[in-house]
């Protein structure tokens, strides 16, 4: 196999991961990572800015002042690369961006990175025995040079937390009140004594009423999901989904009112491909990406890869067990089907969502309890180690534990003994 040129889109956590194990290969791949900001992170870099960035771009980030994981940092890493042991279990967003920073130094990959510098357009070009190269177009937004350069293959990581997804219902526009989506949320204490709707029940719908609770005078957490069991604050209501709004009023499914002083949209992000030319022949059609073989290689276009489009996982480990199979398909340890049977597959993973597990059809991407059998799929057709089970077992016995401890989890430590068995260090519901 004669030495290929691989472009990484993005330097955040995933596409550091896809940089560290591709330039194991320096006899394979030629390696090249476009980072659009002037450091890695990726949606960890806190900014108190909102809105558009020194450049007119948008602001990637969506971290919040106060934001900890919530997931513990013993199963959060990636696999060869531990978090510093002396940190608590629930860490913080400056955490995680130290570590991904030391990451990247450990693997020197700050020597693959062209930072400020945004792709721009990524184009398929056929040559005459049919291969496929791609043109990527990329401006540095410095010096304002663009550029444009051929390679052979590319690993999309450009994350999917920065393009809000705010629900056009009626009467929005006309609501007097303030609205913000989850992306823009920094402080609590802007809704110091004010009636707060916040719409959506995800982990940062849960994370920002917690937020807020101790400024605001009432919260209302609207959602359409089932009602939360854990124990609330007492100036937390639950409420049906939002339906539509008036100059004052926010109205609910059950016909229920409310004049609220604020709206927060914690109701998820689009996904952005719009460097991506039609000639690509991906589409977006409900948060479902296609046509994704193992929700990662595009199937007509086996050398363009996306990593971490998924979502309800456990990032770092998921990342890297996406990377090394789209590895194993491209230098040739898996044999990837041909194109009608990845779309068969694909079809049929669809399918079993929808139809067996009831996953509306925005779920198509979802992982959550199934993440465990699609990581051993994965490995195993890379012909790569398992993780440990104690990974899996522990991220879903921590989605027990959130359910019923939603406003102490954090405060709970944990250790992981060996490859199946974990530890419960600390309990602090005070």
């Amino acid at each position: 196999m004669s030495k290929r040129r691989v472009a990484v889109i993005g330097a955040g956590a995933a596409g550091l991961c896809a940089a560290r194990h591709l330039t194991t290969k320096p006899a394979q791949f030629d390696v090249v990572v476009f980072e659009k900001s002037d450091r890695v992170g990726g949606t960890w870099v806190y900014t108190e800015n909102v809105g558009l960035d020194e450049y007119g771009l948008p602001i990637h980030s969506s971290m919040y002042k106060s934001l900890k994981t919530n997931l513990p940092k013993e199963i959060m890493a990636f696999p060869d690369f531990p978090f510093d042991e002396r940190l608590p279990s629930f860490i913080k967003h400056t955490d995680v961006l130290d570590y991904l920073q030391q990451y990247s130094d450990h693997f020197q990959l700050h020597n693959f990175i062209q930072f400020s510098t945004v792709v721009e357009m990524v184009k398929p070009i056929k040559s005459s025995d049919d291969a496929i190269t791609w043109e990527i177009t990329v401006l540095n937004l410095r010096t304002r040079h663009r550029t444009t350069s051929i390679f052979h293959q590319i690993m999309v990581c450009n994350g999917h937390y920065a393009i809000p997804n705010i629900p056009d219902l009626p009467g929005r526009d006309k609501f007097k009140g303030y609205q913000l989506h989850s992306h823009n949320y920094r402080h609590p204490d802007v809704f110091k004594d004010q009636k707060v709707v916040v719409l959506g029940a995800a982990s940062s719908g849960l994370d920002i009423i917690l937020d807020i609770a101790p400024h605001a005078k009432h919260v209302y957490l609207s959602h359409w999901k089932d009602r939360v069991v854990a124990p609330l604050p007492d100036n937390i209501e639950q409420a049906k989904e939002v339906v539509s709004f008036t100059q004052e009023d926010v109205v609910f499914a059950d016909g229920e009112k409310c004049k609220p002083d604020a709206i927060i949209y914690c109701t998820g992000y689009n996904y952005d491909f719009s460097f991506l030319t039609p000639e690509c022949q991906l589409t977006v059609d409900d948060r479902r990406i296609m046509p994704l073989y193992k929700h990662i290689i595009h199937t007509s276009f086996p050398s363009l890869a996306f990593i971490g489009i998924t979502q309800k996982v456990l990032p770092f480990p998921h990342f890297t067990a996406q990377v090394k199979f789209v590895l194993a398909s491209w230098i040739g340890t898996y044999q990837l089907p041909g194109q009608t049977e990845m779309d068969a597959s694909t079809e049929e993973d669809f399918r079993w969502r929808t139809t067996t597990l009831k996953m509306p059809h925005r779920y198509a991407h979802f992982m959550g309890s199934i993440m465990r059998e699609y990581h051993q799929d994965l490995l195993e057709m890379a012909k790569e180690h398992q993780f440990k089970p104690v990974l899996m077992d522990l991220y879903e016995e921590m989605y027990r534990i959130r359910r019923i401890n939603l406003m102490h989890y954090k405060k709970l430590g944990f250790k992981v003994l060996d490859d199946e068995n974990f530890q419960l260090l600390e309990v602090d519901t005070q």
